[in-house]
């Protein structure tokens, strides 16, 4: 384990990156973060890429005590991914974990003004869509997408936030502990909508930060229709369920929890 005094204000920060298939990217990622916020560990959660990734991993590893990999049997998803992150750092006695992909859509600079915020409330999620937001490289159809998406969150939801579906945040470990992480079924964008839905109904203060998304380079992207269809389909149910419990308690009844409830 390495010897970092941590982020001052915070305490232990570790970054999790989940990688499959990301050799080509891997080695630029790490080190952007360790260049931008020297305060941080960093953890490579690798589902057993065929290209090599773990084993590269494993190299950077070696080379520098802030790096570390969990080398998982197979993929499984982004959110069972970060599930186990967050396990790791939980038994590591980390004060906060941050999400962040592997591609370098999302900026290691941009790190320090995300942690800055997080000192002050309990999670950060960097944003897209508001002032001093923006997406590069991606298609019109793409981006249309993903703004309508926010906005029927919003809507369905009732949460404030203009991103609930972004994959780069920070979370205080005081709130993954609460939300019962471990319980999270959701995958793909939807899993960021449940960790966000999970953090603002108990009322943890939540804050967005502005970021550049910046659409990879290198490699293949992970999305897909299907992963879409999942997170339209849990947003709609989660959103029904919270109405009716809404009612339920205008009844002085007591709310049901289903298997799709997070």
């Amino acid at each position: 384990m390495s010897e970092a005094e941590g982020y001052p204000g915070i305490g232990r920060v570790l970054v999790i990156i989940p990688t499959y298939n990301e050799a080509e990217n891997i080695r630029l990622i790490t080190d952007r973060v360790r260049r931008a916020v020297p305060a941080v560990d960093i953890l490579v959660a690798d589902d057993n890429s065929p290209d090599g990734t773990g084993a590269i991993a494993d190299e950077l590893a070696a080379a520098d005590n802030h790096i570390f990999v969990l080398h998982r049997a197979g993929k499984e998803g982004l959110g069972a991914a970060y599930v186990a992150g967050f396990g790791w750092a939980k038994d590591k006695g980390y004060d906060a974990v941050v999400e962040m992909d592997a591609d370098g859509s999302h900026a290691p600079e941009e790190l320090t003004a995300m942690l800055d915020v997080l000192r002050e409330v309990d999670a950060v999620l960097g944003t897209r869509y508001v002032p001093g937001g923006s997406v590069h490289n991606w298609p019109m159809h793409r981006l249309l997408l993903s703004r309508g998406g926010n906005i029927y969150i919003r809507l369905a939801l009732g949460m404030p936030f203009k991103d609930a579906t972004g994959g780069y945040r920070a979370y205080r470990m005081s709130v993954l502990d609460t939300i019962d992480v471990d319980t999270v079924a959701s995958q793909g964008y939807s899993f960021q909508v449940e960790l966000a839905w999970r953090a603002y109904r108990q009322g943890f203060r939540i804050a967005e930060v502005p970021i550049t998304f910046t659409e990879r380079e290198r490699g293949a992207s992970k999305m897909s229709g299907n992963i879409f269809k999942e997170q339209l389909l849990r947003v709609t149910l989660w959103g029904v369920q919270a109405r009716r419990d809404a009612l339920l308690n205008r009844l002085g009844r007591r709310p049901r929890r289903g298997s799709t409830w997070p």
